[in-house]
């Protein structure tokens, strides 16, 4: 049997992708910036996705520009919001939990003159808002604070973090990193004060390689690729078009019966805690209930080392995480392990389940058994 709980860090596509992707990439294939029907064609799927991302967060789909990915969007929204800013200030805050995509363009700006503070966050992973509040100044340019953690599942109140910038400095930019929550939410830019936020397909069962930036109608952005002016000049370079398209398809699936879709996946969470509850030395790190993300678990084995438990289940079939896939190649202690206080002991100790819509209980209780046999072998081993 397989058991694929690695969702966090990418997804199986709906058929409905499958089939758009490959209908523009062996029919519609044209270039969407070419004067023929060819091209007139493939813009119409460009901006049937726009328009599709558009009405789920009920914006303007001139507000919605496409990109690579998560990455693209979270340093076209910081470098970019940033640069732009750059005149009226040089103050940056971001909460200390970010992923790599947000944290490392913050560093490139430091290097560029711009200072950052990061927020700590609880034991939860929660930004505390008095704390933001206080740390606004008048040459605050940007604050970014991601909408789900994507290690512990925390969900940061962003509505509310939104109404103290604007309270505070309503020039200050407000952006989200919403990769983890886009799919998983009814997120609302212009209620939640939120100027730019990103996703990427690739987490909510569409295809890899695509995403989107929100850029808010009185946001001003320095674009960071240049070329042929495609998007309102604000990212060059001819669009994917099979990606977008894919992109359009998921949106629309995972918005179809939203209510319902969510409630599966907190069912399967919630029986997943319920059986890894049961094993000798398991602690949950995330958020408790339903106060965390509906797809995350994270939890730390004892006496065992993560990586060693992550390989041990990949030869019984069972996929999971130690930590975010982008940064599988930097080795290291979780920076967002640590903020929420896991033990010194239990940090290399840590795994992430993280479910789709296309996993079953069964599956749960697969993986659970499978624990339940490997863990005391390996645990013997260690103390040997």
């Amino acid at each position: 049997m397989e058991a694929y709980f690695d969702n966090s860090a990418t997804t199986k596509v709906f058929d409905c992708v499958r089939d758009v992707v490959v209908k523009t990439m062996t029919e519609d294939y044209g270039n969407p910036s070419a004067k023929h029907n060819k091209g007139l064609e493939a813009e119409r799927y460009v901006r049937r996705a726009a328009a599709v991302i558009a009405e789920t967060l009920k914006v303007s789909e001139k507000e919605i520009v496409f990109t690579s990915g998560g990455s693209e969007s979270n340093n076209m929204a910081l470098i970019g919001g940033a640069m732009a800013a750059r005149r009226t200030g040089n103050h940056i805050i971001a909460s200390s939990i970010e992923h790599p995509s947000v944290s490392n363009p913050l560093e490139f700006l430091r290097e560029e003159g711009f200072e950052i503070t990061y927020l700590p966050v609880n034991r939860l992973g929660k930004v505390d808002p008095d704390r933001l509040r206080e740390s606004i100044r008048p040459e605050t340019v940007l604050v970014s604070v991601m909408y789900v953690n994507n290690e512990v599942g925390t969900v940061e109140p962003i509505e509310e973090i939104g109404g103290i910038i604007k309270q505070t400095n309503p020039r200050t930019l407000f952006h989200v990193d919403a990769i983890q929550a886009y799919g998983k939410y009814e997120i609302r830019p212009r209620r939640q004060k939120i100027d730019l936020l990103s996703a990427s397909a690739h987490k909510f069962h569409g295809p890899k390689g695509v995403g989107f930036l929100y850029i808010g109608d009185r946001v001003k952005i320095r674009p960071l690729i240049y070329g042929g002016g495609q998007q309102r000049n604000l990212r060059s370079g001819t669009e994917n078009v099979p990606g977008i398209a894919g992109m359009g398809a998921a949106a629309r699936e995972i918005y179809t019966d939203h209510k319902e879709k969510v409630e599966y996946l907190y069912g399967l969470k919630e029986y997943a805690q319920a059986r890894l509850s049961e094993i000798e030395g398991v602690t949950l790190n995330n958020p408790p209930g339903r106060e965390g993300a509906p797809q995350i678990i994270s939890a730390s084995f004892a006496g065992v080392r993560s990586e060693v438990l992550l390989h041990a289940l990949e030869e019984r079939g069972v996929y999971v995480s130690s930590g975010s896939a982008c940064s599988s190649n930097h080795p290291g202690v979780s920076r967002s392990l640590k903020e929420v206080g896991v033990s010194r002991e239990l940090l290399d100790s840590t795994l992430r389940f993280s479910f789709g819509l296309f996993n079953t209980r069964e599956e749960i209780d697969y993986a659970a058994e499978t624990l339940k046999e490997i863990l005391p072998v390996l645990r013997r081993f260690r103390r040997n």
